[in-house]
């Protein structure tokens, strides 16, 4: 592919896996690109239009693929984009990361278009690559497209964060989704010293980050850096959760539902950039979501509690040092966001790429460039133990 070419990002043996499978075979008739400036998505047609079907086929950009879990009909975007083929730069570095050699066996999660499992049958065999879906007419679509290829790894209809323990142990696994926390299955599934590769975020915002990690060899934990920052939609069960506007601020006057107001002196330079996002979500993110929206020089700003009815509110003014924060409910949030800034602010403004995740059975911490420096105020994580 051009665009990969143009890239950089491929080394062999992967040069030869890029242009044996083509990108093109596995997607849909009508698909809908994603414009990572203005955030918005635009159907396109194959039999309408194939000039531009193929042209964006071949380009290093997102694909939706499917909408609201398959409910969606018509050539307008639907609500939550719920399948999609990934950038194949993004592609190419996560098999980069994954470093699978000859004789591994590996376990995708979330089969999708089945593109990226052809790309791992052509490098490894199909024989030591299953992959999970857990929608069954996405698999059926994918199975299509594979077999159309003329590779037939094993694919599986189920629930991916439970793994599939029936072939394992696997060497390496890669999930296509993003999650809040790792299951357990993964780590348990995996080879001693084998490697795990997944998107991984908060709920705090969509700026997640690829996280690679090695298991112990006694199982006990899996541990590493977060290698890139990315944006991946996220498993059905991990996907973001609040009440709605309405249950936070009755009658939507925030003057009159505070409980408390401040001000800032945070811009909205300041907390739109994704390197803190991502941040401020180790911190807060765990039970707290944001939202912001620009209006020409000014930007709305949001957080809310999930775990309760805890909210925050501003509008911020490219030109105005200053600004005026609402709050409301047992919570202070702005506090806690303004709290992590500093941090983040005195620690050198750090990318995804300082911080790094450890996950046992029990708890999930992250941490900064060393597991011996987890991060302020981000609690271990508590979470049931996932099945073997």
């Amino acid at each position: 592919m051009r665009s990969l070419a143009d890239s950089g990002v491929l080394a062999a043996p992967w040069t030869a896996v890029f242009e044996d499978v083509d990108r093109a075979r596995f997607l849909p008739p009508v698909m809908w690109p994603y414009d990572m400036t203005t955030r918005t998505s635009t159907a396109v047609s194959r039999a309408d239009d194939p000039d531009a079907w193929f042209g964006f086929a071949d380009a290093d950009v997102p694909l939706t693929t499917q909408w609201d879990d398959g409910r969606h009909q018509g050539p307008a975007p639907g609500r939550v984009p719920t399948s999609s083929a990934s950038a194949p730069t993004v592609v190419a570095a996560m098999l980069h990361a994954l470093d699978v050699h000859d004789g591994m066996r590996v376990l995708e999660i979330g089969t999708g278009t089945g593109w990226n499992a052809a790309l791992l049958a052509r490098r490894l065999g199909e024989e030591y690559v299953t992959s999970i879906e857990i929608d069954p007419a996405v698999a059926a679509a994918a199975a299509t497209a594979l077999h159309d290829a003329g590779t037939a790894p094993t694919l599986i209809v189920g629930d991916g964060l439970l793994g599939y323990p029936q072939r394992t142990p696997y060497d390496r696994v890669v999930s296509t989704m993003a999650v809040r926390s790792v299951p357990y299955a993964w780590v348990r599934q995996t080879a001693p010293r084998g490697m795990l590769v997944t998107p991984w975020g908060t709920h705090y915002s969509n700026a997640d980050a690829l996280a690679r990690l090695v298991v112990a060899d006694d199982h006990s934990r899996a541990e590493g850096h977060f290698i890139r920052p990315v944006e991946f939609m996220k498993a059905r069960s991990h996907r973001r959760g609040r009440a709605p506007h309405t249950e936070y601020v009755p009658g939507g006057d925030v003057v009159a539902a505070a409980d408390r107001t401040t001000t800032t002196d945070l811009t909205a330079a300041d907390l739109t950039a994704p390197d803190f996002a991502f941040a401020a979500g180790l911190i807060t993110g765990h039970d707290c979501v944001s939202a912001w929206e620009r209006r020409g020089p000014q930007v709305a700003f949001w957080l809310y509690g999930i775990t309760d009815r805890s909210w925050a509110a501003t509008v911020l003014t490219d030109d105005q040092p200053t600004s005026t924060v609402h709050q409301g409910g047992p919570r202070l949030l702005w506090n806690d966001l303004h709290a992590a800034h500093q941090w983040w602010t005195d620690s050198a403004r750090p990318d995804p790429t300082r911080f790094g995740l450890t996950v046992t059975p029990t708890t999930e911490t992250t941490w900064l460039d060393t597991s011996h420096h987890p991060v302020p105020a981000a609690r271990p994580l508590p979470r049931p133990a996932a099945p073997a």
